[in-house]
């Protein structure tokens, strides 16, 4: 039965909806956006291994299957079970963060993951879908009136900067700025006035020169680096130098599927998590780089249309906040390998290889499904439903 013949007949609405009914009235373009960009990221993983599936593409596809689970579970499942459970899924996101201090495991400097025993977590990942969750919560029992209140600009500072801290310890600034930037966008939207803003700018250009003196020292490399990458060529600049050869050896047209030169010849570093866009760049050139960039600007279309649909604040403001936050994965990872902004370890999402991003980021798209399907339903600021 249509959605809207459902509602209009004296039915319960969407959140009586048996499971089957509610996977039907899925957005499913969305879901074909996702498979067509998670299918070039396999094709381009496959290219990286040298023409085979392992050790990357063929766990990359069995991720992405349990994702797309992921997916049709968290998105059949009523919005108001995701409104209750925001700030337990933020408390447990923040454990997981302060047990990395504790019993993390790290790689190459840096400690980041948790060991669950088969597999390995990376708490950053999951904090960043559960601060939008809780935030999301937070501004839907605010009135217009008061998200400009001193407390009421303190409690989503503070949520975002605690965590945020946590991650420069592990040291993991790009997540941390995401984190920040994450909130700063939810606090707009929720209406916080432009002023709050050009003042946080303001006090945080003035307490840079600070904050530099508390920079790792590769931190400090990677801006200087950034500033000028060729000032050591061979080596803090080396990444970013070849990643921009390999980008403009592509042409217009790139070189071919598996011809990539810089890749082959392992000129080009971590080509199967941060510099995949490179990669892939370098074999199908710019007008491949640009379908696929256009392919993540349908993807936000569609996020931003889901969540301008939804009749409860906290459903606009989770989708605004997935949006968002998918939009930084995306632009972060492209300025990066481009030399835009300094290198800050931001996978590609759906191409990068990795585990907890990739379902992360179908959990997260799950809850978008979870708005789009629950779109009617309203949610008052105590947090009692009612369904048109």
């Amino acid at each position: 039965m249509p959605r809207e013949v459902f509602i209009e007949s004296g039915g319960l609405g969407p959140a009586a909806l048996s499971w089957p009914e509610k996977i039907w009235h899925f957005n499913w373009s969305v879901i074909a956006l996702l498979v067509a960009i998670a299918s070039i990221g396999f094709l381009t993983l496959y290219s990286a291994a040298g023409g085979s599936l392992e050790p990357w593409a063929v766990r990359q596809m069995v991720r992405f299957g349990i994702g797309l689970s992921i997916l049709v579970v968290v998105g059949a499942i009523d919005i108001r079970i995701w409104f209750r459970l925001a700030y337990v899924m933020y408390g447990i996101a923040f454990a997981m963060l302060a047990a990395v201090e504790v019993v993390g495991t790290g790689a190459m400097g840096a400690e980041r993951w948790l060991s669950l025993g088969v597999i390995q977590v990376q708490p950053s990942e999951v904090m960043k879908v559960s601060l939008v969750l809780a935030l999301a919560r937070y501004y839907h029992g605010q009135m217009p009136d008061q998200v400009t209140r001193p407390l009421a600009l303190a409690v989503p500072l503070v949520m975002a900067l605690v965590p945020a801290a946590l991650l420069m310890r592990q040291p993991d600034l790009g997540t941390a700025m995401m984190l920040i930037m994450a909130t700063a966008a939810m606090m707009f939207l929720a209406g916080v006035r432009p002023w709050f803003f050009i003042v946080s700018i303001a006090l945080a250009a003035g307490a840079a020169p600070v904050a530099w003196r508390f920079m790792r020292d590769y931190q400090r490399h990677r801006i200087l680096t950034f500033l000028d990458p060729e000032s050591d060529p061979l080596g803090k600049g080396y990444h970013i130098l070849q990643s921009k050869i390999a980008l403009g050896s592509g042409g217009i047209f790139g070189k071919g599927f598996m011809e990539g030169s810089q890749s082959y010849l392992n000129y080009l570093p971590e080509k199967q998590t941060d510099f995949i866009f490179t990669m892939f760049a370098e074999e199908f050139g710019m007008v491949g780089g640009i379908v696929l960039v256009l392919l993540y600007l349908l993807l936000l279309v569609a996020g931003l249309g889901i969540s301008l649909k939804s009749r409860s604040q906290f459903g606009r403001m989770l989708g605004y906040g997935l949006t968002t936050l998918f939009f930084l994965y995306v632009f972060i990872n492209i300025a990066m390998v481009m030399g835009i902004v300094p290198v800050v370890g931001v996978p590609l999402p759906l191409l990068s290889y990795g585990g907890t991003a990739m379902l992360t980021l179908m959990f997260s798209f799950g809850l978008l499904m979870s708005v789009s399907v629950h779109r009617d339903v309203r949610i008052g600021r105590a947090g009692m439903l009612d369904v048109i």
